[in-house]
């Protein structure tokens, strides 16, 4: 006979598969996360190469604001729903893995329309 006992609470099929759901739920806002940040990335690589179109440039920092803008709200979201701890680690982790290597080719190149092309 054991000498503890458990709680029913956390050996139950019904806990197990929230708690898979909430990891998976994590998993899914910590992805989004990283999209973000890829994004952000990606727009202040491309906000810093243009030189001569001033409209675009603004167009790109308008653009860079709302993405980091949006980076905040997600961080918030997931620590209203999962925890401070649980953001902070999602955060650590997107800014340590997500990056683009310098030496990649991004330029883009204007087309007919005024619209910009990779």
């Amino acid at each position: 006979m054991f000498s503890s006992t458990f709680d029913a609470v956390t050996v139950s099929p019904t806990f197990l598969q929230v708690q898979g759901s909430r990891e998976n739920q994590l998993a899914t806002k910590t992805s989004e996360l990283a999209g973000l940040r890829f994004s952000i990335i990606l727009t202040a690589r491309w906000e810093s190469e243009v030189e001569r179109d001033l409209e675009r440039k603004d167009e790109l920092r308008v653009e860079l604001d709302e993405l980091r803008y949006q980076y905040s709200e997600k961080i918030d979201e997931i620590a209203m729903h999962f925890g401070v701890q649980s953001a902070m680690d999602a955060k650590e982790e997107v800014e340590r893995t997500i990056a683009i290597p310098l030496d990649m080719d991004l330029h883009i190149e204007p087309r007919e329309d005024g619209s910009y092309h990779i």
